[in-house]
């Protein structure tokens, strides 16, 4: 039982990883409302590349 769980948080850090990669301009737009867009979308895409590293790395050590 304790498997399953870590495999679906694992798949839940890898899919808000991969959704922060992916809509980091439109997060970025609606979320923070300062000038420099650029770097918010890359510190959004680096947060979203971590989440889907850390979620893979979960979903691989408990297999």
């Amino acid at each position: 039982m304790g498997n399953i769980i870590l495999v679906i948080v694992g798949l839940v850090l890898v899919a808000i990883g991969v959704v922060c990669i992916f809509d980091a301009r439109v997060i970025t737009k609606k979320v923070f409302g300062f000038g420099d867009q650029n770097e918010g979308t890359m510190g959004l895409k680096i947060f979203g590349f971590l989440f889907a590293i850390a979620g893979a790395f979960v979903i691989f050590f408990n297999m």
